[in-house]
């Protein structure tokens, strides 16, 4: 029963014609253009190049981990979410920081000026509901 019930079904899928959405030059309105890939692969990557980072001062010591970036209403990417505390989760402290405020060096981000004790007496950031 459950064969015939399988076989029923991939029949009609094959049976409909096939659904092809070509892009025309100039009429699509989601993805980019090739000139515009090569500018995007050249960016930053938020998942493998700052999410779950460390932070450091400029003492080279770490201060916090990269939790999240927020983008602003005009698309551009505004502040970090700075872990700046807790253990496991536990006693967790997020910091909001304006993405201005960083600077990146040998593959790492400083926050000059920072500690563990100044970010963690910042007030926690919470997520709107």
């Amino acid at each position: 029963m459950k064969r015939t019930s399988i076989i029923v079904l991939a029949s009609a899928a094959f049976a409909l014609p096939p659904v092809v959405n070509a892009q025309v030059a100039g009429s699509s309105l989601l993805g980019i253009e090739a000139t515009e890939l090569r500018a995007v692969t050249t960016g930053w990557s938020a998942k493998r190049q700052v999410l779950g980072k460390s932070v450091f001062n400029e003492n080279n010591e770490r201060i916090g981990v990269v939790d999240d970036v927020v983008i602003a209403p005009d698309k551009a990417v505004s502040y970090a979410i700075i872990g700046a505390g807790g253990f496991l989760g536990v006693a967790k402290h997020d910091v909001a920081i304006p993405v201005s405020q960083f600077r990146a060096a040998d593959g790492k981000f400083f926050l000059d000026g920072a500690t563990r004790q100044a970010l963690q007496q910042m007030p926690a950031f919470e997520y709107a509901r």
